[in-house]
């Protein structure tokens, strides 16, 4: 489960960081209730439990305006005010205190140009800041921390600014208009002027160059021709000699007649003795 937890939060922070370019490390918000939180379920240090949600290093930030809001409730919430001031103070720009979410709805704005991670117990201020683009939401549950998945609104604003990103604006596309107009425009008066100068100047006769031009440029003429591997024969030096036909009839032709220049077969020539020669005459 808590495999399962720590992927669904890398996905989420990852969301936050390639469409709206948050950078490590990252800035969190905390008010006053999810201080309480985290001293009430013993979740101490604070910036090691939220760097172990968000698996990344942090900066935790509060208001001046929910330091005052702590200190108002008197000693029931005097261990959250002396953690709280331990905390860096975002600037909130108040002459007069507000009330805690009022005071970070402010700070964040329309956009969260400070690119704060909101940590907050109060369930209002979630659905409020769940409209804002930009802003990703931590909250407390018994003793763990958890980082909210992108609202239905989040990712329509995503989805419709990429779709955005691949049309032309007005301006970019009167530009582009007025440079093509342009474009046309001089290549009709290098036609005009070709076509009054072809006796003095000739353009088939001259050399077609091709070095300045990319390869979707050249015509097919100009390009490259590879020429296609015809399949080769055998490796000639592993392939078995054939016998001709003249030279097995004269191997033949040997054996059978055997000549030795007299005309008669070797082997059917036979020798006579002279011992039995001399003895039968005498």
């Amino acid at each position: 489960m808590r495999f399962k937890k720590q992927k669904r939060h890398r996905k989420t922070v990852r969301f936050f960081c390639v469409c709206f370019g948050f950078r490590q490390p990252f800035k969190v918000l905390c008010d006053g209730t999810f201080v309480h939180h985290l001293l009430h379920n013993d979740l101490t240090p604070a910036d090691k439990a939220l760097s172990n949600c968000l698996s990344a290093p942090v900066k935790l930030f509060t208001t001046s305006c929910v330091l005052a809001e702590l200190k108002k409730l008197g000693a029931a919430q005097s261990a959250s005010f002396q953690a709280a001031r331990k905390l860096a103070i975002a600037r909130c720009d108040h002459e007069k205190v507000v009330s805690a979410d009022a005071c970070i709805a402010e700070v964040i704005g329309e956009n969260n140009s400070e690119h704060f991670f909101v940590a907050t117990q109060d369930a209002d201020l979630r659905k409020k800041l769940q409209k804002v683009p930009n802003v990703p939401l931590i909250f407390g549950l018994r003793n763990a921390l958890f980082l909210e998945q992108p609202s239905k609104f989040q990712r329509d604003f995503v989805k419709s600014s990429e779709e955005k990103r691949l049309h032309l604006t007005e301006k970019e596309y009167k530009a582009l208009e007025k440079r093509t107009t342009s474009v046309s425009a001089n290549a009709d008066e290098e036609d005009s002027g070709d076509e009054e100068g072809l006796g003095h100047h000739n353009p088939g006769l001259q050399p077609h160059d091709t070095r300045n031009y990319s390869g979707k440029e050249r015509d097919a003429k100009d390009r490259v021709r590879f020429k296609r591997k015809k399949a080769k024969g055998p490796n000639p030096l592993s392939v078995k000699k054939k016998k001709s036909h003249e030279n097995l009839n004269r191997a033949s032709g040997k054996e059978v007649k055997g000549d030795d220049g007299n005309g008669e077969n070797k082997r059917k020539r036979k020798r006579s003795r002279r011992g039995k020669t001399v003895a039968g005459a005498d």
